[in-house]
This record gives C-alpha cells, sequence and structure tokens, in this order.
C-alpha cells in the first residue's frame, strides 16, 4: 500500500463494531523512519440546515452518549453504504425534524478529526413544509426547536452548540445565503 509521503507497511485491525472500524498502519517514511497511525474508520453523514421563508431554522437535541451530555445540532444521519448523500439528508430532514424541502443545496464536505474517515455532506433545504416525524429507536429523547437563523449562528459561535459538524454547516449556510 502506498499513500502521502510514506509507505505503509502493514494495517491492522484493532477492533470493530458494525460500520466502525479501529485500525494501527506501521509506516515507512523515506527516511527510514517507522511510525503508526491510528485510523477509525466511520460511515460519511449528512447534516442538513433547514432555513424558512421567515429566516428561522431548526435544530434537534438529543444525549450523547459518548459526551455523557444533551447536545443541540442541525439535522443528520448516518449515510447507509451505496447511498446517495441527498437522499441521506432528505429522510433525515424528514426523521428528525417533520419537514421536507422543495429546493435542496449542496455546502460542500467537511472532515472531523484527522484520525477519522468520516466525511459529513453539508445541504441547505429550503422551501420547507411539514410532515409527520419519524424518529429512531435511539432518538426517543430527542427535541425540535424552530428558532431565527441569527440566533443559531450566535450559538455556534459562542460554542453553546459544541457538535463541529453542525457549527461548519451553520456557517457554510450563512455564506451561501448572504450571497
Amino acid at each position: 500500500m502506498t499513500g502521502g509521503p510514506f509507505k505503509v507497511l502493514d494495517s491492522r485491525e484493532i477492533c470493530r463494531h458494525v460500520r466502525y472500524e479501529l485500525r494501527a498502519d506501521e509506516v515507512l517514511w523515506p527516511d527510514g523512519t517507522r511510525g503508526t497511525y491510528a485510523v477509525f474508520r466511520q460511515p460519511e453523514a449528512a447534516l442538513i440546515v433547514p432555513v424558512t421563508e421567515r429566516g428561522t431554522t431548526f435544530l434537534v437535541r438529543q444525549w450523547r452518549h459518548s459526551w455523557q451530555a444533551d447536545a443541540w445540532e442541525v439535522p443528520a444521519g448516518t449515510v447507509e453504504e451505496g447511498e446517495d448523500p441527498l437522499l441521506t439528508a432528505q429522510r433525515e430532514l424528514a426523521e428528525e425534524a417533520g419537514l421536507d424541502a422543495g429546493a435542496w443545496q449542496s455546502l460542500g464536505t467537511a472532515r472531523a478529526t484527522a484520525v477519522s474517515t468520516t466525511r459529513f455532506h453539508l445541504f441547505l433545504a429550503q422551501q420547507l413544509r411539514a410532515v409527520p416525524r419519524r424518529p429512531e429507536v435511539y432518538e426517543q429523547d430527542m427535541l425540535v426547536r424552530e428558532l431565527p437563523f441569527e440566533e443559531a449562528l450566535t450559538l455556534a459561535a459562542d460554542g453553546t452548540i459544541q457538535h463541529a459538524a453542525s457549527v461548519t454547516a451553520l456557517f457554510r449556510a450563512e455564506r451561501f445565503l448572504r450571497r
């Protein structure tokens, strides 16, 4: 295997859980130095910033077990194997926020921490209409909040929204909307 400025000598799976995998890659740099990189393979995700004609948006709050805290985020969900991220976004917007959108705009992609393979697909959803919410079993505690888009930006900027991909999605949406 090759990639980047070094040669990958070995890749060893440390553990796996469903679609998550932790592995260790042993590498050799051109100067002969050896090293190990941890790689956390995760599925991709789609994040949605819904914005109404009135200038409001929707955030969802749910318990994040790994953080041991509630988190406000934009609606989001895991991209299934082989699924188009836009289809994921459309499904998740209905499931989590009870919304359907007549207009979709890609806001590009973003990455998580450098040890993770995950990529976030960011979308702006407009021309919204209400549909029945269909939260998944692990979203039973989820709350939905409609608020002014500018207030959501403030919550992202002041650190109230801790979910980094949501912060990125909100500010990318702001930039697109201000064009």
